[in-house]
């Protein structure tokens, strides 16, 4: 179970590091393009997730490596399973149900880490 929580948690920390890096860097309407939720919100707020999704990317994998506080690790999933559950929120208030998808699966993958890492392999 450890091997198959770290998959899971290297996979999703670069899902959210490249998202997030992507929402930081890039200019607004660039990202308007293929994010239409960037259209109905202002910049800081897309910066803004985009700074989340980093950080909690950022924090599956540096507490667990350097045995620093290592009980971070599973709280940024749970960040990053909020982060989900408002992306989600925002794809339904716009009637985009088509984008459900990937908010879903990255908040069930961030659930089973907070599952695995609180509960079934802590890590210490």
């Amino acid at each position: 179970m450890n091997i198959a929580l770290w998959i899971v948690q290297i996979l999703l920390a670069l899902a959210f590091l490249l998202a997030g890096s992507m929402k930081v860097s890039q200019p607004i309407d660039k990202l308007k393009k293929n994010m239409n939720w960037t259209a109905h919100t202002t910049p800081g707020i897309v910066r803004l997730v985009g700074t989340l999704e980093i950080l909690g990317g950022l924090g599956l994998i540096l507490p667990a490596i350097t045995h620093i506080l290592p009980w971070l690790t599973p709280v940024a999933a749970v960040g990053l399973v909020l982060t989900m559950i408002g992306a989600a929120i925002v794809h339904v208030r716009l009637k985009e149900f088509s984008g459900l998808g990937a908010p879903i699966i990255l908040l069930l993958l961030a659930l089973f880490i907070v599952y695995g890492r609180f509960l079934l392999v802590p890590l210490s």
